[in-house]
């Protein structure tokens, strides 16, 4: 989707570049088809069941107020459809704040979303919040099925701190595992300009700075593996991209393709920045899912 340098260059002119990206932003708005025909999901009727508690039941952690009160996730879901792919979606914030929603870009596709919160730091630290996504993940797969939805068209997906959560959670196998689930059943990847080096707000936790790069057990880039689940990388522009962003994702594709991955794919949305790049990213996830399932 990114431009070549040569092109980048010629388009210096504030109208042409309104107009490319005009022309962009016209196809990137045109119908997405995501299990059924536009007249057929505009027909579905939709349901939210709101604030459902994904640790309930749980004996090996304290239920604390504060666990309760963020250990929960809204369930979007066409009402009397079957086998349709599901969407869970972890919100952005630095892992410091943010709060679940439904992305108004998903609603009404054919596809049921799942919207998570999870603790934050600094009320708890490294790795309560990515033990929070995997155990809400693992709520999908065991409870979809009794909504209609196919437990083989699950993807994981989020933009942020939800793009680093998605990646870590369906790249290294040890937090889904703990639930008893195999993170190769994930059908898709779609994290949105998530890290793929440590967070920052990890490093923050140990005293490191938020320029120093690092590469340990919680970063994504760690456990580059061939096996994994497909994985669609979306940034935003690489020059309005907070603290080189596209290019770790860039690093991470790359090593991807090098561990023998043969179903990994960046895109790199220019003339958005870090938070502007969600809204034109949600086609693409739709255009993936869809593939992803047909192919099923």
């Amino acid at each position: 989707m990114g431009y070549s340098g040569s092109m980048k260059t010629a388009l210096q002119s504030p109208f042409c570049v309104l107009s490319v990206f005009a022309t962009i932003a016209l196809w990137l708005a045109l119908p997405v088809v995501a299990q059924e025909s536009p007249a057929a999901a505009s027909a579905t009727v939709y349901e939210t069941i709101q604030d459902v508690l994904y640790r309930e039941g749980e004996s090996d952690i304290e239920l604390t107020d504060y666990a309760r009160e963020r250990c929960r996730l809204d369930l979007y879901y066409p009402v009397g459809n079957t086998d349709y792919s599901t969407v869970v979606w972890f919100h952005g914030g630095g892992l410091t704040g943010g709060n679940k929603f439904i992305p108004e870009q998903l609603k009404n596709k054919g596809v049921a979303v799942v919207a998570v919160n999870y603790r934050l730091y600094p009320k708890v630290k490294a790795p309560v919040y990515l033990d929070d996504a995997a155990a809400a993940t693992a709520w999908v797969f065991n409870n979809i099925a009794k909504y209609g939805g196919s437990a083989k068209r699950i993807f994981i997906s989020g933009h942020s701190a939800g793009g680093y959560l998605t990646s870590m959670i369906g790249i290294d196998p040890r937090w889904l595992k703990k639930y008893d689930i195999d993170c190769n059943r994930i059908a898709g990847l779609i994290p949105y300009s998530g890290h793929t080096i440590t967070h920052f707000t990890v490093r923050e936790e140990r005293g490191i700075d938020g320029k120093q790069p690092v590469i340990d057990d919680l970063a994504p880039l760690f456990h580059v593996r061939a096996d994994a689940p497909p994985l669609l990388l979306i940034t935003g522009d690489r020059e309005l991209e907070m603290l080189g962003r596209y290019e770790e994702n860039a690093y991470f594709w790359r090593m991807m393709l090098v561990a023998g991955h043969t179903h990994c794919e960046i895109k790199e949305l220019q003339g958005y920045n870090h938070g502007q790049m969600a809204e034109p990213a949600h086609p693409l996830l739709l255009r993936f899912v869809e593939r992803i399932a047909a192919a099923q």
